[in-house]
């Protein structure tokens, strides 16, 4: 089979890939990379193609049933704008630095500059 080929992927496979994609698109991510952000999904969702042959047979239903929940987990972070873990709060801008401060019930984080939130946001975490 050549790679590339979605022979052993089922037919729910293949749909969940095109919504996913269709998903993307409506985004503005482009056509090309939303097919490959689609299929990396269903991959790691499923471990591949479920039909026989295909390495998805191999994968247990616990470690599927583990991504699909993991998956599930940051998209629902994505939609709450909640920073993926170990990203930096240096690398956040001025809004995402606010809203974080919002969560966390800062006092006079309204009147504050970018460097101060940071310095607002490290002591409330430590």
């Amino acid at each position: 089979m050549p790679r590339g080929s979605k022979d052993k992927y089922t037919a729910k496979q293949k749909r969940k890939a095109e919504h996913i994609e269709d998903s993307y698109k409506a985004r503005g991510v482009p056509e090309d990379e939303a097919e490959a952000r689609a299929w990396a999904t269903v991959n790691k969702q499923s471990g591949g193609g479920d039909k026989f042959g295909g390495s998805g047979q191999k994968t247990s239903a616990a470690n599927k049933e583990a991504a699909r929940k993991s998956s599930a987990r940051r998209a629902a972070a994505t939609r709450e704008s909640t920073p993926r873990p170990g990203q930096r709060l240096e690398a956040m801008n001025k809004t995402e630095l606010m809203e974080l401060a919002r969560k966390r019930d800062i006092a006079g984080r309204s009147r504050m500059r970018k460097e101060e939130l940071l310095q607002a946001l490290r002591k409330a975490s430590a």
